[in-house]
């Protein structure tokens, strides 16, 4: 299975795509915002990644707005979060078979590419 998560109006999921281009042509593309995520495939994401909490952005404006600094999250609450508000995941998520690549630093970025190559 080929598939990425992301958002079509973040400007560095847009980038990444269009960098790796050729890369994730075949690709199934789900966009969080337009097609929300079932728990089914968030799950699938956890048993890839290891934690609900690896999914998860704490850069995402709600995470302040709604004082979840402040709270002891639990990996239900990180699941439930996640399904609730697409802006929790951490994206864009790649998956490559059994391979998941979260997030968008250059590191798994890169880590992605040699994947592929």
């Amino acid at each position: 299975m080929k598939k990425v998560y992301y958002l079509s109006t973040c400007t560095t999921c847009k980038r990444i795509m269009d960098e790796l281009g050729p890369l994730i042509s075949d690709f199934e593309k789900q966009n969080i915002k337009t097609d929300q995520m079932t728990f089914d495939q968030i799950d699938e994401m956890k048993e890839r990644s290891g934690t609900y909490e690896s999914l998860f952005s704490r850069k995402a404006l709600k995470y302040r707005s709604m004082g979840l600094g402040d709270k002891n999250l639990s990996e239900d609450d990180y699941r439930k979060l996640i399904q609730d508000e697409y802006t929790f995941l951490k994206r864009p998520v790649f998956i490559v078979n059994d391979q998941i690549f979260i997030g968008n630093s250059k590191k798994v970025i890169d880590s992605m590419q040699n994947h592929l190559s």
